[in-house]
């Protein structure tokens, strides 16, 4: 779907500019993003499968929950749309965890320029994995991995990206603090 953004600097600083999310992946521009990853108490990690009419990465085993933030919406709004958007998960502000903001840039093979901020939360999964549905439009599947999968993603094949081992180890030990 082409929504309505805002434009960022190289820095993540709002710009006052906005633009689709197609001509902010055309161009380049800078543009906030959210990555929601969904844990739970007995060290799991909740993953779904990109479904395979993605423009990037599709049919991978990815973050729980991520997309764009909406023009002029907040952060932590935009999470928890997100959230329930894509796996009809309801969560409330006081159960988001913001780990941390990341610069993310990538040209894709198909010309799509990805440069994102993507604002990362982490939470809690308090309902079964079956009381989930999914956005069939955005995704194929959901599965509870190890949490140490986060660890490992060089030596597996379609879960994750090897070339983000840092950060999923960030993640990793994000959760792991909480958990602990």
């Amino acid at each position: 779907m082409d929504e309505l953004i805002d434009i960022l600097d190289e820095n993540g600083n709002y710009t006052g500019k906005t633009c689709l999310k197609s001509e902010a992946h055309k161009f380049g521009y800078f543009h906030p993003t959210v990555h929601i990853w969904i844990f739970t108490s007995n060290k799991k990690i909740l993953l779904q499968k990109r479904a395979n009419t993605k423009k990037v990465f599709p049919g991978l085993w990815d973050i729980s929950v991520a997309g764009h933030v909406a023009a002029n919406e907040k952060i932590e709004t935009a999470a928890i749309r997100e959230i329930k958007e894509e796996i009809n998960f309801d969560i409330t502000p006081d159960q988001l965890h913001k780990i941390g903001t990341r610069k993310h840039q990538v040209n894709h093979p198909n010309g799509i320029i990805d440069n994102e901020f993507h604002h990362v939360y982490i939470a809690e999964l308090t309902v079964p994995i079956k009381d989930l549905s999914i956005q069939k439009e955005e995704v194929d599947a959901l599965q509870l991995f190890n949490l140490e999968t986060l660890k490992n993603t060089k030596n597996l094949e379609n879960i994750l990206l090897p070339r983000f081992h840092d950060y999923y180890c960030f993640v990793y030990n994000e959760i792991s603090k909480l958990l602990n």
